[in-house]
């Protein structure tokens, strides 16, 4: 992977250029992942991510890992639990940058932070034998709203997306953390300005948002998770948020009614008119307390809190193929024994 010839993205072609060397991650990764940099199309720069190239010389699957609301490449905590697994699996995996921490106007689900993760792609199709049919995304938190938006953005790049206490919503978000929590600030300093009383900043949030471009999502295999104490005592993100995305992908007839939303999220117990899940083995001890299956799409809240179950995540993603039918009961599952504090590294 030491040269690269070309990168072709759409009707873009990115200039011939030398790749840099491997060199190894930061600290708290496996050995065999390396650090590299790659082509970014939005402004011929050099973005940085860490990978690790299946050994397997045949087309493999990729995994595409993506870093927390304040995280960058470098985060190592349940982000980690990626790498062990595609190490343990012999898949392709990248956990790009996309711009970094997202308190700027260039991350936080900008045109340049979409165009870097689908760059990385790209560059692993060049440099290494990826299975186009078995290319999947996963991300918690803010890594939760990059997949949303690149299942919207993209559908049809990916075999599967899982996403895990996600925001959907950037404005309202805003308005939920506003004189409470930190992200109201970070959200400011991305979109340019108090999105209640500025015009191009509230455009701006919009732009940004998952539920703009979800309704394009609708062929593509998309889960979607959330703790039921996520936006209370468990975490930062509302887990309406995972509700309302579940609804822009769906068709109508699907859709969880909004009183019935409103109602679960204020008491956290479920409404009348909503039924308990079934439970599900790779949920452990957080088992689903609703659940909803339209088509190749589903939401989870489960009996946790702002966090991802890697177990879940990664076996569900592991049975799905890019233009088949989502595969929800799965007929085998591998253990992963992930510890409570990688489930909820980042916000």
């Amino acid at each position: 992977m030491a040269n690269i010839l070309a990168i072709t993205c759409g009707a873009y072609t990115l200039p011939a250029v030398e790749g840099p060397p491997l060199t190894p991650a930061p600290k708290g990764w496996p050995d065999a992942v390396k650090t590299t940099e790659y082509p970014a199309r939005a402004d011929a720069s050099r973005q940085p991510m860490l990978v690790y190239t299946a050994k397997n010389r045949e087309k493999r699957p990729l995994l595409v890992g993506l870093h927390t609301w304040s995280g960058g490449y470098k985060q190592a905590g349940g982000e980690t639990v990626y790498a062990r697994w595609c190490i343990e699996k012999d898949w392709h995996f990248i956990h790009p940058h996309f711009r970094g921490p997202n308190w700027t106007a260039e991350a936080c689900g900008s045109e340049q932070a979409v165009q870097d993760i689908l760059d990385a792609v790209a560059f692993m199709q060049e440099t290494a034998a990826v299975d186009a049919d078995r290319i999947y995304l996963v991300g918690v938190s803010g890594g939760g709203h990059a997949a949303l938006l690149l299942a919207g953005r993209s559908p049809t790049t990916w075999a599967g997306v899982s996403a895990w206490v996600p925001i959907s919503d950037l404005h309202a978000w805003w308005r939920e953390c506003k004189g409470t929590r930190k992200y109201a600030a970070h959200i400011e300093r991305a979109v340019g300005g108090n999105p209640d009383t500025d015009k191009g900043a509230a455009a701006a949030c919009i732009k940004r948002s998952p539920l703009s471009y979800l309704d394009r999502a609708a062929g593509l295999n998309l889960d979607i998770n959330a703790g039921v104490t996520d936006g209370h005592q468990g975490g930062s993100v509302p887990f309406s948020h995972s509700l309302h995305a579940f609804n822009r992908v769906v068709p109508e007839r699907d859709r969880i009614a909004l009183e019935h939303i409103e109602a679960f999220y204020k008491t956290q117990a479920l409404p009348k008119g909503l039924s308990k899940a079934n439970p599900d083995p790779l949920y452990g001890e957080k088992q689903p307390i609703f659940r909803k299956v339209s088509s190749n799409t589903r939401v989870t809240i489960f009996d946790g809190r702002h966090e991802i179950l890697h177990e879940a995540a990664l076996n569900w993603l592991a049975h799905q193929r890019r233009n088949k039918p989502a595969t929800w009961d799965l007929p085998r599952h591998s253990r992963l024994g992930t510890k409570a504090s990688e489930r909820t590294s980042g916000n």
